[in-house]
């Protein structure tokens, strides 16, 4: 079986072509940088140096492909729609990869009571997230679900707070990487307000196992969260201190000159709250996650994440 992914040089992507290589898949993966394409080739991905903005470079690889996991960018239209085009009729299937800010609720570091499940996407369902980058995901997530109609066997998996490290040339994920690289130009881990508002979250080798249930087994048009536990922003930033040997962790304003982020970026990811509960990944799929503590993986594990960091 051929699968064309792309990013196949970042986080998920590169992990996710690891996998399925190592699952004996024949894997083509997509990548903007001819240096990284000599890096996924040495490890068994036939290489594509292209760009999700070019429809012929995705067409034919996915015309050429038996399946397409899409994991460069969650909230690029034009490179689903060239997908759908080219898949529809034939049954294949198209996981795409979103992510769990979707639902995101609050911006101030306080926690929300609020859980979503995978409901929230149905055809009956008018929910539709309040910020219009959201909004726009939303719509690409319905988009490939709606790729169903045109028989592609179609899924978006939805993943929450990625931890652990990457199996392909990225080895960090973004929400882990910024608190610690901020902790450590800082010398002390920030958080927003008291860091009470609360993330699913899940381990990068069983996020990797699911893609490879999802090619082989989801049905047509179905909507995935990905998540195996939830922890606060404050357990996690005390246990990166306690790691890297930092004080205990401030809280501060997004605002204050010192922000190594943007302040959108410190509020709505930082500072908010998602939660969310998966059932389908159990019932569907039969995914039995084996990594079950953020925290534990931070207290034991995360030192060579801050190591890549200074090379």
């Amino acid at each position: 079986m051929r699968i064309f992914v792309t990013g196949a040089s970042g986080y998920i992507g590169g992990s996710v072509a690891t996998r399925l290589v190592r699952a004996g898949y024949t894997v083509t993966g997509l990548t903007r940088d001819r240096t990284k394409a000599k890096a996924l080739a040495r490890v068994g991905v036939q290489p594509v140096v292209g760009f999700l903005d070019d429809p012929n470079v995705l067409t034919e690889q996915a015309r050429r492909a038996d399946a397409v996991v899409n994991a460069a960018d969650s909230d690029h239209h034009g490179a689903v729609e060239t997908f759908v085009a080219a898949l529809a009729g034939t049954g294949k299937p198209l996981i795409h990869t979103s992510g769990s800010s979707i639902v995101g609720v609050g911006t101030d570091g306080e926690a929300s009571a609020t859980v979503y499940d995978e409901d929230i996407l149905d055809e009956r369902s008018a929910w539709e997230p309040d910020h219009p980058v959201r909004r726009a995901r939303v719509a690409v997530d319905r988009l490939v679900l709606a790729a169903a109609e045109q028989n592609v066997r179609s899924a978006v998996l939805c993943n929450s707070l990625i931890y652990g490290h990457g199996r392909g040339q990225a080895r960090d994920s973004v929400l882990i990487a910024a608190l610690v690289n901020q902790a450590r130009v800082g010398g002390v881990v920030r958080r927003v307000g008291a860091g009470r508002n609360v993330w699913s979250n899940v381990h990068i080798d069983d996020v990797t196992d699911l893609y490879l249930l999802a090619l082989e087994k989801t049905p047509a048009g179905t909507f995935y969260f990905v998540e195996n536990g939830e922890e606060s922003l404050a357990a996690m930033t005390d246990a990166i201190a306690a790691t890297l040997g930092l004080p205990d962790p401030c809280p501060w304003d997004p605002d204050s000159p010192d922000n190594l982020w943007h302040p959108e970026f410190a509020r709505h990811a930082l500072g908010s709250n998602s939660r969310v509960r998966t059932t389908r990944t159990h019932s569907l799929l039969g995914w039995r996650p084996r990594h079950h503590s953020i925290t534990d993986w931070l207290t034991t594990d995360l030192v060579p994440v801050a190591d890549t960091a200074d090379q």
